[in-house]
């Protein structure tokens, strides 16, 4: 006979902390070619101001998305309550 076998799927909590670290380490690559798309639209792509407002919310967004997953990925970290009705307080 066969030893049992580990379950082919993860637990929907360690699956989405996976995704979560791979989006995390995806956001440079997203932030450079966000960046790179001033550099592409030539002399019609608009004023030097909108192309500074882009840039700087391209920026905000960048930090914004960073920080959010640095939030959730260190609760992720924390140990679970305890079980039961035994709370400290």
């Amino acid at each position: 006979m066969r030893p049992p076998r580990e379950p082919v799927f993860l637990e929907r909590q360690t699956y989405r902390r996976r995704r979560l670290m791979d989006a995390a380490r995806l956001l440079p690559l997203l932030g450079a070619v966000l960046f790179a798309f001033p550099l592409v639209w030539g002399e019609d792509g608009g004023s030097t101001a909108v192309r500074g407002l882009y840039v700087f919310g391209v920026w905000f967004f960048l930090i914004l998305s960073a920080g959010l997953m640095a939030r959730r990925l260190a609760d992720s970290d924390a140990p679970p309550p305890p079980e039961g009705g035994d709370a400290p307080e």
